[in-house]
């Protein structure tokens, strides 16, 4: 009887130790794996397309940092890590040698670098459009000034070209583009900036479709200043204008504008370009020397653009004895010597200068006539349709 249970108890503890748990000194460990890195583009690719976005990716580990630069070091290209991928930022310049190099650690805690050589196509200038912006660098404006970007090819792609540019200000200010051709898209606010502004235009279009196999040539970046206010009224049928700087009037100046067969044009206009001497022929205008209406003056004092067919506000002593009485020009603002200096030492592009009383009305685009369209017409010139940011 004593034998039988002994014997059972030896058995229950054999059938114990082969079903348990095993020992953890004696248990296999499963090997980690070493990081994998993959690229985008293929080592030794040639003619890659400069919109290529490229991207890393590293698996069964962690990417630490990764480099995507030209061969000579003169230009590099920025991005980011989010989680298993890191991605450029940046397109990519054309006809150029890269090296992107990868770095990170793997799974098995070895660390791993990956590199990658690869050139991007080349690009003719006809295939490239560069984007000049006005105001310039450090300039101080007025109030009426938009932001111009004037393409030298045309942008088939308005779209994918006008959400890579953007305006900011300080204050924030609400406004908008419009195209007025595919070479053509202005920036302005809703209304007029305030005084003491700062402006940022940041144009990220280097290697952007513009369509048509045409792309951008160039990122732009332009801070400019909106200066004091200086707004002027000029009224063609009582022969004077009124200068208000900051919203006080400070001079009302005699004038003489376009006589009856060359009426000066309605509208808001914006100061465009000044000039202390110039010369002015009228056969830039279409006047023939041969017509009677024909003039070639040399060194007009003063003189600031406001239409692209030739509209000035200048010195005419010539016309003093017209000027506050009658209007007696090709549809140039004539004024006295002392008060065209006085106005041009006060005035700088983007002012604005309001004419009214002439039947005759500004044709769009003749000089900078942003603020002749209503706003809601602007923002339906956006490629965008509609979309206004506050700047």
């Amino acid at each position: 009887m004593v034998t039988i249970v002994l014997l059972a108890v030896l058995v229950l503890s054999g059938c114990t130790d082969g079903g348990g748990a095993s020992d953890p000194a004696t248990e296999s460990v499963a090997p980690k794996d070493p990081l994998t890195i993959e690229t985008s583009v293929d080592d030794g690719a040639s003619s890659v397309p400069v919109d290529t976005v490229v991207t890393v990716d590293g698996f069964d580990g962690q990417l630490s940092d990764v480099t995507l630069a030209s061969q000579d070091g003169k230009s590099t290209v920025a991005g980011d890590i989010r989680g298993v991928r890191w991605t450029a930022e940046e397109f990519l310049e054309p006809g150029t040698p890269y090296v992107l190099t990868a770095v990170g650690t793997g799974d098995d805690g070895k660390k791993v670098t990956s590199t990658t050589r690869f050139t991007t196509r080349a690009l003719t200038l006809d295939e490239q459009t560069y984007p000049a912006v006005a105001p310039l660098q450090g300039e101080t404006v007025g109030v009426g000034m938009p932001v111009i970007v004037s393409f030298d090819l045309p942008v088939k792609d308005r779209a994918a070209f006008e959400k890579r540019m953007k305006v900011t200000a300080e204050p924030a200010t609400v406004g908008g583009w419009y195209w007025l051709s595919d070479n053509t898209a202005h920036w302005r606010p809703k209304s007029f900036w305030k005084p003491g502004t700062k402006v940022s235009v940041d144009l990220a279009l280097n290697s952007v479709p513009a369509g048509g196999g045409v792309y951008g040539q160039q990122d732009q970046h332009v801070k400019f200043t909106v200066g004091r206010s200086v707004v002027s009224v000029v009224d063609t049928k009582r022969h004077q204008m009124t200068v208000k700087i900051d919203g006080k009037v400070r001079r009302t100046i005699p004038v003489s504008t376009g006589d009856a067969s060359h009426r000066s044009r309605n509208g808001t206009k914006i100061i465009m370009e000044k000039h202390e001497s110039i010369d002015m022929d009228a056969a830039t205008t279409g006047v023939d020397s041969d017509d009677p209406g024909y003039y070639n003056l040399t060194g007009v004092k003063y003189a600031m653009r406001v239409t692209n067919s030739g509209e000035f506000l200048h010195a005419a002593p010539w016309s003093v004895a017209s000027q506050g009485n009658a209007n007696v020009s090709h549809g140039c603002v004539g004024m006295s010597t002392a008060n065209a200096g006085w106005l041009f030492s006060k005035s700088k592009r983007g002012d604005v200068v309001r004419y009214v009383g002439s039947p005759r009305r500004l044709e769009p685009a003749n000089g900078w006539t942003d603020w002749n369209v209503s706003w809601g017409d602007w923002l339906e010139g956006s490629a965008l349709q509609g979309d206004a940011d506050a700047a």
